[in-house]
């Protein structure tokens, strides 16, 4: 992975289209969360339902901000999500308003993460803020793990590939809920 590939993919995400990426386990499938359009074409490409929504990936919190509602939230819990990041914590967090139905799909809440993982770092830095993070797969097919695997099952379909190692992770990275503290997917 290259500055080069850095720079190729954000100007993929600033021109609407999907990039894939290694993250924390998987290779991720990434937009600009503020075109629509970018969003549709990514659920299209996964054959995912709306209704689902999607994770927020960020290098830092302020990426964020734009699209939570962290007066929401009681602040040792509000504490508890910073101190999990930059990490493999997905927090559940009340949304701002407004922000695209897509991105939280039936909820009342967004999926949002602040990455260590360098790429993701690297990308989001470049890019100037958050992009999204699903599995770089069809839905209900396994995630790939490598830029090969990616290109073999979605190569056709998204508008480039960053070449680059996932994290040591061996499953997607933990879902919590901030409002509960409730786990609702587990992670390594």
């Amino acid at each position: 992975m290259s500055k080069n590939q850095i720079q190729q993919a954000v100007t993929v995400l600033q021109r609407g289209g999907v990039i894939a990426y290694p993250t924390e386990a998987v290779f991720g499938l990434g937009c600009d969360p503020r075109q629509e359009d970018s969003i549709k074409k990514l659920l299209q490409i996964k054959q995912r339902p709306v209704e689902k929504g999607l994770i927020l990936i960020a290098s830092h919190i302020d990426q964020l901000l734009d699209y939570i509602d962290s007066s929401a939230i009681e602040m040792t819990r509000w504490a508890e999500v910073q101190a999990s990041w930059p990490g493999p914590v997905t927090w559940l967090l009340p949304v701002r308003q407004p922000v695209s139905s897509l991105l939280c799909g039936a909820h009342t809440s967004i999926a949002v993460r602040v990455s260590a993982h360098p790429v993701v770092k690297m990308l989001c830095d470049a890019f100037a803020g958050a992009i999204t993070s699903t599995s770089a797969n069809r839905s209900n097919q396994s995630p790939t793990r490598t830029a090969e695997a990616t290109h073999t099952e979605l190569g056709r379909l998204v508008d480039f590939i960053i070449d680059g190692e996932v994290g040591p992770a061996q499953k997607p990275t933990e879902i919590r809920d901030a409002l509960s503290g409730r786990i609702i997917r587990p992670g390594d």
